[in-house]
């Protein structure tokens, strides 16, 4: 189970493995000295054992962010072959 939810951990979460909701946790200052302000997406059941989710904001986005752009990519070569093949057919048309 743990390496389930190891290698699910890329973009932004959904929900938690244990079915947990999802919350935007952040930092505050009493909490650290360093870095208050720092965001997670943290599963609203955590505990520090590995079965639940608390990834760090950035990251999540980041991924997420790749994730989209390589869609868009693939779309527009989907839309550049459907152009390539409506000239091609307007070609033996005529």
């Amino acid at each position: 189970m743990l390496g389930f939810v190891a290698d699910s951990e890329y973009g932004i979460p959904r929900r938690c493995p244990c079915g947990g909701r999802l919350i935007n946790e952040v930092r505050g200052k009493e909490d650290y000295d360093t870095l208050p302000g720092k965001r997670f997406f943290t599963c609203k059941n955590y505990e520090a054992d590995g079965f639940h989710y608390r990834q760090p904001w950035v990251i999540g986005v980041q991924e997420e962010l790749e994730r989209l752009t390589k869609r868009v990519e693939e779309a527009e070569q989907v839309m550049m072959g459907v152009s390539n093949l409506t000239k091609q057919i307007e070609t033996l048309e005529f």
